[in-house]
Formats: structure tokens, sequence, C-alpha cells
């Protein structure tokens, strides 16, 4: 950008610096919530929770499927993107 351009659009930095902002938060976020590692590791301790007997094996088996069909999503997340 040049000089002229930076006066004329000085108004707008906020806005700019806002926006900016607000991007990264989107990133960051999206880069949490497509993180398999915390749905691998729910799906370990959900293996320990059936094999200590905490829970029995209608509930591992309806909460493995939802960790999985999330486990589906992220990978499918990251092979559109490229990762």
């Amino acid at each position: 950008m040049g000089l002229l351009t930076q006066i004329l659009t000085l108004p707008l930095a906020p806005v700019r610096g806002t926006v900016w902002v607000l991007e990264r938060v989107v990133e960051t976020a999206e880069q949490e919530y497509y993180d398999p590692a915390p749905v691998e590791r729910e799906l370990a301790a959900l293996e320990r929770a059936l094999l200590a007997g905490q829970i029995d094996e209608e509930t591992f088996d309806r909460r493995e499927d939802e960790l999985l069909d999330r486990l589906d999503e992220i990978r499918a997340h990251s092979a559109r993107n490229g990762q």
C-alpha cells in the first residue's frame, strides 16, 4: 500500500485489526476442534471404563459410535484441507 492509501484508509484500521483478531480466533478454534488427539484419548478412557466395569456394553457402544463418527469427521476435514 502506498502512503496515500494508508492515510485515506486510516479510519478503517480498527476494523482491519478486529477482523485480523477474529480470523486468528476462528483459526485457533478450528485447529482445536479438528484435533484428533482429545477424541482418541476419550476413546481410550471409554475402553478403560468398560474394562473396569464402570459402564455397561450398551453405553460403551453408543459412545464409541459417537466418537468414531467424530474421528471420521476430523479425518475427512484433514483430507479436504490437505493436512
